[in-house]
């Protein structure tokens, strides 16, 4: 089966991306829409621009366009028209599948193109996921926040093994899911196992909208050798 995963660089569209080679599928190619603006309804928009790079150390075919409106059907049919030029059997997006209006609006988008929508890991438990890619080394940046508990000290938060835990407290304690599913949080995964390269973030600077919303402005990186980051550190 040929597939184009919806890929924003972070934690749920990666690891889309190894289901889909578990599965023996084909990846056609890493869909990614940069927002012009902070308030689109199906994508992410910290650090997306970062997925060229990404997409060059994973290997795979990278197309990247930009989105100027925010409206789900609208949006939609932004990779409609993508997809519609670079035809597959189904377009992948990460998660579990609680972003509801992100799924039902790219279904109904590609319904007359008879092209399936899923998510990767829909019905799984998200707590478990988390585990799992922190348990395999996948190294997640918080990079956008939107909810209460989540100050803009978590803007750049490096989530691992030794903060998952207190990660959850929070989550618990001010209700926002746990993988950020339906907006509350949004991350950047800079390696992996699937990474033969990393991506090395040298360069930031945090930005609040408001009290509640603020995201991460990467202004220069570099793809490092695994080896050498390791004895960089």
């Amino acid at each position: 089966m040929e597939v184009a995963v919806l890929y924003s660089g972070g934690k749920d569209s990666t690891l889309a991306i190894e289901f889909c080679r578990e599965k023996g599928w084909n990846i056609k190619y890493l869909l990614s829409v940069k927002p012009t603006r902070a308030d689109c309804y199906l994508f992410h928009y910290a650090t997306v621009e970062h997925t060229k790079e990404l997409a060059e150390i994973l290997g795979i075919k990278h197309i990247l366009v930009s989105c100027s409106v925010a409206d789900p059907k609208k949006e939609a049919e932004i990779v409609k028209n993508v997809v519609e030029k670079n035809p597959v059997d189904a377009v992948v997006l990460g998660g579990v599948g609680l972003q509801i209006t992100q799924l039902r609006s790219i279904q109904e988008a590609l319904k007359p193109l008879k092209i399936e929508v899923f998510a990767s890991h829909a019905g799984q438990d998200s707590l478990e996921l988390l585990k799992e890619m922190i348990n395999k080394g996948y190294e997640i940046i918080i990079t956008e926040i939107a909810s209460d508990g989540l100050s803009k000290n978590y803007l750049g938060f490096r989530l691992d093994k030794g903060n998952l835990s207190q990660f959850v407290k929070l989550s618990e304690k001010y209700g926002f899911e746990i993988l950020g599913e339906g907006g509350y949080y949004n991350s950047l995964v800079i390696d992996g196992p699937i990474f033969n390269k990393r991506l090395e973030i040298l360069e930031t600077k945090r930005i609040m909208d408001d009290k509640y919303h603020g995201y991460l402005e990467v202004n220069k990186t570099r793809i490092a050798n695994k080896v050498l980051a390791k004895n960089n550190l």
